[in-house]
């Protein structure tokens, strides 16, 4: 599959309910509770390898908190605004490993008031907080509150996951189907999630069930016509 057919595929906006566990479940629980203000930890850090849904498990989150406290996400640590800071809110940082010094002492005095207000910090990492190299006072802040690591599926679990994410929009994925998506495309899950949301969204408007002879002419027509946007 050429690079064409994924710039085809726009998923759907990240929530809590289609990201795809695997072994993350007990993460994906302890956002959930924390988009509900139901933790007392004023931090929760995610880390792990590029691809395993950290982004997309830091906006969930935001997205599962808008209607109950002021939730914003924020792509990187640098430069972040002054944000006023209440009980009611919730931020969300990503890439937090990538902090610039001025940036380390923001993030210290954030976190600090955060404590003292009761709010709460979601930070996505590639590494756990012990092995940052951030001031060892920000570091030690961060170690205090929950941490988890963001797995990326096995590949012996994509199959169960694509089908279980295929229920979950409405249409049925055969086996065949599923073994020419990992035969053919990416193999990392948000690639693989975007293609099928770009499938179905052409199985719906052409009327048809998602199938191999469905898919194969799809992607054939996607090669063949460059402007092509379903």
């Amino acid at each position: 599959m050429e690079q064409l057919v994924f710039d085809l595929a726009s998923p759907g906006p990240p929530t809590l309910e289609n990201f795809l566990p695997g072994r993350n479940a007990e993460a994906l629980a302890a956002l959930a509770r924390f988009a509900a203000a139901d933790m007392r930890e004023t931090s929760l850090v995610l880390w792990g390898a590029p691809g395993a849904g950290k982004t997309h498990l830091l906006r969930a989150t935001v997205a599962a908190a808008v209607n109950t406290q002021t939730a914003s996400y924020f792509a990187g640590p640098n430069a972040l605004p002054v944000v006023p800071v209440d009980a009611n809110v919730l931020l969300a940082v990503d890439a937090v490993d990538s902090a610039d010094a001025v940036a380390q002492g923001q993030l210290f005095t954030l976190y600090n008031e955060l404590a003292a207000s009761g709010a709460r910090l979601v930070i996505a990492a590639a590494l756990p907080p012990a092995r940052m190299r951030l001031r060892d006072d920000l570091r030690t802040r961060l170690s205090h509150g929950l941490i988890y690591e963001i797995v990326p599926l096995a590949d012996a679990d994509k199959p169960a996951a694509l089908a279980s994410y295929a229920r979950a929009a409405g249409f049925a994925l055969a086996e065949d189907v599923i073994a020419y998506l990992l035969a053919h495309g990416r193999r990392d899950m948000p690639s693989l999630l975007a293609l099928l949301a770009a499938l179905d969204r052409h199985a719906l408007a052409t009327k048809r069930a998602v199938t191999l002879p469905l898919l194969k002419s799809w992607l054939q027509r996607a090669e063949t016509v460059p402007n092509l946007r379903e």
